[in-house]
Parts: C-alpha cells; sequence; structure tokens
C-alpha cells in the first residue's frame, strides 16, 4: 500500500465518526478553543479530546497552545487531497463508455 493510500485511509477513518465530521464542519467557519467545540456534545472532555487527537493525527486539524487555552483549526490541504481523489474517481466515471447509454 502506498504512503498516499495509508494517508487517505487514516483521513477517512478520522471522518467516519459523526462527531468528528461535525468538528470538521465547525472549523471550516474559523478556529475555535477546544471547549467550544465540545460544547455541543453530551461528553466528557477526555472522550471528546480523543476525537480532536485523531483529527490531529490524521492532518485534518492542527491544535496551538495559547496559555491555558487550546486553539484548534482546520487544516485544508488533506481535505483537498481527499477532494482531488474523489474527482479523480468521478473522472474515470464519467468516461467509462458503458455511462455513455445512460
Amino acid at each position: 500500500m502506498t504512503a498516499a493510500a495509508v494517508h487517505l485511509d487514516t483521513v477517512f477513518h478520522a471522518l467516519a465518526n459523526p462527531t468528528r465530521r461535525a468538528v470538521v464542519e465547525r472549523l471550516s467557519r474559523g478556529p475555535a478553543t477546544t471547549s467550544e467545540l465540545a460544547k455541543p456534545f453530551d461528553m466528557a472532555l477526555p472522550s471528546f479530546m480523543q476525537h480532536l487527537q485523531v483529527l490531529e493525527d490524521s492532518g485534518l486539524v492542527l491544535s496551538e497552545k495559547r496559555g491555558r487555552v487550546r486553539i484548534v483549526r482546520i487544516q485544508p490541504t488533506n481535505l483537498e487531497r481527499v477532494a482531488e481523489w474523489l474527482a479523480q474517481l468521478l473522472s474515470i466515471w464519467d468516461e467509462r463508455p458503458d455511462r455513455l447509454d445512460a
């Protein structure tokens, strides 16, 4: 398996969870503190932090500590890679001869 394929697997794993998708959607509007991100979810902070760690490990988000506050922001590069991969698949699909009849 190529490094690119492993990376895609990691990103798709991160996005497979609805909580993590909601966090990515929220961060698409701008950076937020960990507390702001956790507020809408009915879970303990350590559990929520595990979700953030999965997102960070996948490269979808970055976080930095500013004093006692952790700021999280989206890392669009990896979302762009996923979008490019999907676009390639759609392009192949559109060029298939059996689709010409449809």
